[in-house]
């Protein structure tokens, strides 16, 4: 992970600190919208130019939001220990239907938005709920929102589904998702 500073490129921040989009937006209404939005190649200096901002405020914002963000995850190796130990934990995917069915991590259910509210409803909040993603760039949001619906306690697995066949379970088979 490369520190941040002043020249790096916005694709290697998002990258290497997948909430900064988030936090950018949220405090600067950075990155959100076509109308807000920078390129990948451009850096952090000529984004916080643009949009008035002194950069190493936005450093040290994105610095705190990514520990912040830490407390978050879960590492693949860990997500084994607690269920190897046989600790309950509600495996929960939230790729699409296409992506699950074609691929996924043993016991993890689709996030629907019936499934969502029934968790929500029934779950017990301080009982562990591991979300995951392909590749673990979207899914703090969705922990982040399962936080804020009162599920204390969880958490977004490090590198989604691609981490877990490298790190865990090669027999889960890896693959791209083809971007427009």
């Amino acid at each position: 992970m490369e520190k941040i500073h002043a020249q790096i490129e916005m694709g290697k921040i998002t990258s290497d600190y997948p909430g900064a989009r988030r936090a950018l937006f949220a405090k600067y209404h950075i990155g959100g919208c076509s109308s807000c939005a920078y390129k990948e190649s451009e850096r952090l200096s000529a984004v916080c130019d643009r949009n008035e901002i002194n950069v190493e405020e936005a450093i040290s914002y994105i610095l705190s939001c990514h520990d912040n963000d830490l407390a978050m995850l879960i590492s693949p190796l860990e997500l084994k220990q607690k269920v190897d130990a046989g600790e309950e934990v509600l495996l929960i995917d939230t790729r699409t239907r296409e992506e699950h069915e074609a691929v996924k991590i043993e016991g993890s259910r689709l996030m629907t938005q019936e499934y969502q509210q029934k968790v929500f409803g029934k779950h017990d909040p301080e009982k562990l709920i591991v979300l995951y993603d392909h590749s673990g760039q979207s899914v703090l949001d969705t922990c982040a929102w399962f936080i804020g619906h009162n599920m204390k306690n969880t958490r977004a697995l490090t590198g989604g589904i691609d981490a877990w066949s490298q790190e865990v379970d090669p027999t889960v088979a890896r693959y791209r998702l083809e971007m427009d």
